[in-house]
């Protein structure tokens, strides 16, 4: 097998269409060699043909002498859920108010996700809704992730949280922390354009960061950054293409060993701005192990054949990026509930 193709591909986890596999899906497993795929209600009709594409994608990755797929979803409840009736329907992180309902959330979500075959969430959602006074606040396009967040006291979004990452995780799912470092204080949606915050570090440490180091402390298995741009931060490239936010501040300073990914790379906050080379480039500088690209097109194969390149061309990037494989191949590892 081709290194660079394979480390290439585990480095990446894309969005398809259809609800079976199929020629594209068999394309991206035995030639892209993709190291996972990410579910949404295009994929989804029912829990019988759920279960079905998860067990024959992971029967063909064998086929093909792959390893096993991550095989993700975002299902936070509330407001996003991919999994429809019959699945348990939960009203929202809001809505959480004692430590016993994050623990059923996380429960029985994680028991529905075991039988679908699912062996990722895309969950929990760690920001902090950040009170504001500026006037510019007072619109109906306050906070974003208002709907979405556990609430504006870090220290019960750290606790509630982590409550779901240790139960999800005890019971055989991935968690994903979203979306580091923090984007409870933005009003514009990274769907559509790069939102950016006037916070400095000092700001993000007293608020946004702590349940992210809570999760870290957890033993998270991924972490995903935030297409925002933190201008005291790091004035060039937001949090996913940031070797100072992805490298130096979560995997040095905060010490994470585990999986960093990206928020969806087709968002508007990246695709008006970058070409995908240029996003690829600075993805492997800072250290990211997972590109997520959640739409069929172009994209895929050039983030692939960018980051084979880049592996091929500069020892630092392949020693970097053998360092990412592993931490994925880990990970895989303990989707068994092995944790």
């Amino acid at each position: 097998m081709n290194i660079e193709a394979f480390s290439a591909g585990q480095r990446l986890m894309v969005g398809f269409d259809g609800t079976e596999l199929n020629a594209d899906l068999m394309f991206l497993i035995d030639t892209i060699k993709v190291g996972g795929i990410i579910l949404f209600s295009r994929n989804l009709s029912g829990p019988d043909q759920i279960k079905k594409l998860c067990f024959s994608v992971q029967e063909y990755a064998k086929s093909c002498g792959q390893p096993r797929l991550f095989i993700a979803i975002d299902q936070e409840g509330g407001q996003v859920a991919r999994l429809k009736a019959p699945f348990t329907q939960f009203p929202g992180n809001p809505m959480i108010k004692e430590e016993a309902d994050a623990v059923h959330f996380a429960e029985v979500t994680a028991a529905e996700l075991t039988e679908a075959g699912i062996n990722m969430n895309m969950a929990p959602v760690m920001d902090v809704v950040v009170p504001q006074t500026s006037e510019v606040f007072e619109t109906s396009e306050v906070f974003v992730m208002e709907a979405r967040a556990f609430g504006s006291d870090p220290e019960w979004v750290a606790n509630m949280g982590g409550r779901v990452i240790t139960v999800m995780q005890n019971n055989g799912i991935m968690a994903v922390a979203k979306h580091f470092p923090g984007i409870g204080r933005t009003t514009l949606d990274s769907h559509n354009d790069m939102p950016s915050l006037d916070v400095d570090m000092d700001d993000l440490a007293a608020s946004d960061l702590l349940p992210f180091e809570a999760a870290v402390r957890l033993g998270v298995s991924g972490i995903m950054l935030s297409h925002i741009l933190y201008n005291k931060v790091d004035p060039e490239w937001p949090a996913s293409l940031s070797p100072r936010i992805a490298k130096e501040l979560l995997r040095n300073h905060k010490k994470f060993d585990g999986i960093v990914m990206t928020d969806d790379l087709d968002m508007g906050a990246i695709k008006k701005h970058y070409d995908i080379r240029t996003v690829m480039q600075q993805i492997l500088l800072a250290d990211v192990d997972i590109a997520l690209i959640c739409h069929k097109g172009p994209d895929i194969e050039n983030a692939f054949e960018e980051i084979a390149k880049g592996m091929k061309d500069s020892q630092e990037i392949k020693i970097r990026g053998d360092a990412s494989v592993q931490r994925i191949l880990k990970s895989k590892k303990m989707v068994n509930g092995e944790w």
